[in-house]
């Protein structure tokens, strides 16, 4: 026997007779799926969160580890940790770099900003699409402080 997703009732066939909603897989609702893609009550799916810690850096980073539903969550944590320390790696590169000349600096931070935007490119498709990412030393960090 099915229940109707909208009100909860016993239901058979593919229309609920209380309310008229379709039953089935035509129908089926968020709290019918389950699973870490599965959106929360009026909120984001995991892949979604962990994957907006990365669009502006250390401060959605920091946001997301402030929002009450977010900040319980392992994955949601580990992102938004290791989207405020990339932060704070290219904020500290950007900051050295000038330190070695004009021409050399100007073309040693013209080469990490290329490679910057496509690993943040990167970051954002491959964790919406489901793909945990761990950088190299950043991600151990990250691990770190998201189980604490």
């Amino acid at each position: 026997m099915a229940f109707c997703p909208n009100c909860g009732s016993q239901a058979s066939g593919t229309f609920c007779p209380n309310c008229g909603s379709p039953i089935g897989s035509s129908g089926s609702s968020y709290a019918s799926s389950a699973g870490p893609n599965a959106a929360r009550a009026g909120g984001l799916s995991q892949n979604a969160a962990s994957a907006l810690c990365y669009a502006l850096g250390f401060i959605t980073g920091v946001v997301f580890l402030v929002l009450a539903p977010y900040n319980q969550d392992r994955t949601v944590k580990f992102h938004a940790w290791q989207s405020i320390f990339l932060s704070l790696a290219l904020l500290i590169l950007s900051i050295i770099l000038p330190l070695f000349g004009h021409f050399v600096g100007l073309a040693l931070s013209l080469l990490i900003n290329l490679a910057a935007i496509a690993l943040w490119l990167y970051l954002l498709f491959s964790v919406y699409n489901g793909k945990q990412v761990r950088l190299p030393v950043i991600g151990d960090l990250a691990a770190k402080q998201a189980n604490s």
